[in-house]
């Protein structure tokens, strides 16, 4: 949980410490965030497809596995890494043929370059990281996390405002101080890869030829489904950011405002998931049958408990809260109706997160991967558009449609894993579960 807030508190930094510089500067970074975040998740995912393979490797006792799984994720990755860095920079040249604000636009450019200069080691570092998850320890990611978060923030002082003697960069000094942090990182995670012996044992298991071309093409139909099913997400939710835009800089800087919050909650949710994810697999791994379902149920428990908690926060707070950002009077009472709708929107996010890191725990990919399409490009958009413009609502009806394929995809995610959950149960009946776990196929991606 504190490695995915972590994630995002890097852009909630910079959004706090630039919203003091004015309102068309937090709008041009909330503008850039949100195209950002089409790579940024599309990474987590496909570097994410690692976990579930490693872990029930791990969980069935294959060291030598698990150290073939790292060697093709770490290939796979370095290809993602180089066209998807390539891409970004492409997209980013068509920023001003999306109708946002001029003003916005240049502080966008300004942000949106150096950040996306920065995937290559933030790729580097997520391969690390899930294979980190794949064996059981979130630990060393989450010290990095917390230190690079503090370098970031310290990094931010001096670079936007331009303290210590150090030149007033304003936005690009707030990328400039996240690239950085993300450098160290990822150098920090590869040293302790091959120091550390919890990790070099499975290094040191690697085979003579480390990289197998149907492994990796095995590992790739996980991890692109993966990716491709965050992707669906994020998309829907920086298209509604651009819808947004169109109203005005003061409804995109207070959307970023409530959206920012909603990352942070986002993020600690997708934690809780990704425990999920290895714990589902680890005891799927084992032949475990009953005790992987327990796993994933537990976690949807959990994530929604803890949104609760953020919901009471953010209703109680909500006239506060903007003040952190800017002192707008603009923006502020836009921010804090759109920071209520979030309180209640995020419990069906958490649900659906948890439920649906539990399935990827038991490789299950494909159809929920069509269930995020129905989710977001059928009910979620749509929604949103027809709210926020046909009946005029504003930025609220676009958040109103958001809930609205929230809920849909956790009804669909968690009425998936109960029903495939108590089916591998039932086949598992009456057997040892050692035995049946060697009859299971490795693969339940085909269903």
């Amino acid at each position: 949980m504190v490695t995915q807030a972590g994630q995002v508190l890097v852009q909630l930094a910079d959004n706090i410490m630039v919203g003091h510089l004015g309102a068309a500067e937090l709008a041009g970074v909330s503008f850039a965030n949100a195209i950002i975040m089409i790579g940024l998740v599309f990474a987590i995912g496909f570097a994410q497809g690692v976990t579930p393979v490693v872990g029930q490797h791990f969980g069935k006792g294959d060291g030598k596995a698990v150290a073939v799984a790292l060697s093709n994720s770490a290939v796979l990755n370095t290809i993602m890494a180089v066209v998807l860095t390539t891409v970004m920079l492409l997209v980013g040249v068509f920023m001003d043929r999306m109708g946002q604000d001029p003003e916005v636009l240049v502080h966008a450019r300004d942000y949106y370059f150096i950040i996306v200069a920065g995937f290559i080691p933030m790729i580097a570092f997520f391969n690390v990281r899930f294979f980190s998850e794949g064996i059981g320890n979130t630990r060393n990611e989450m010290w990095i996390t917390i230190w690079t978060n503090l370098l970031n923030i310290f990094l931010n002082w001096v670079l936007i405002y331009g303290n210590l003697g150090a030149p007033r960069l304003g936005v690009a000094g707030a990328a400039w101080a996240t690239l950085i942090s993300r450098v160290i990182g990822a150098v920090a995670f590869l040293v302790i890869l091959f120091r550390v012996e919890e990790y070099r044992r499975f290094v040191r298991l690697t085979p003579r030829r480390p990289v197998s071309l149907s492994g990796m093409y095995r590992q790739l139909k996980l991890s692109l489904p993966v990716s491709l099913q965050n992707l669906l997400e994020v998309t829907a939710f920086s298209f509604a950011a651009i819808m947004v835009g169109w109203m005005g800089k003061y409804d995109l800087a207070a959307h970023q405002i409530a959206q920012n919050l909603s990352s942070l909650s986002f993020m600690i949710a997708t934690g809780i998931g990704a425990a999920a994810t290895i714990r589902v697999s680890h005891q799927f791994g084992a032949g475990r049958r009953e005790d992987a379902y327990h796993a994933g149920k537990a976690a949807v428990h959990m994530a929604v408990a803890i949104m609760l908690l953020f919901g009471v926060l953010f209703i109680s707070m909500h006239r506060v809260i903007p003040f952190i950002y800017t002192d707008d009077p603009a923006v502020i009472p836009i921010a804090g109706r759109l920071i209520i709708i979030l309180a209640l929107y995020q419990i069906f996010d958490a649900v659906q997160l948890a439920s649906r890191s539990s399935l990827l725990g038991l490789k299950d990919i494909n159809i929920p991967l069509i269930f995020s399409a129905i989710s977001y490009y059928v009910v979620c958009l749509p929604s949103a558009y027809f709210l926020g413009f046909v009946m005029d609502l504003g930025p609220e009806g676009v958040w109103i449609g958001l809930l609205l394929g929230l809920a849909v995809a956790a009804l669909l995610f968690c009425t998936r894993f109960v029903r495939i959950s108590r089916r591998y149960i039932r086949s598992a009946g009456g057997c040892d579960y050692r035995e049946k776990s060697r009859q299971a196929s490795p693969s339940h991606s085909e269903e």
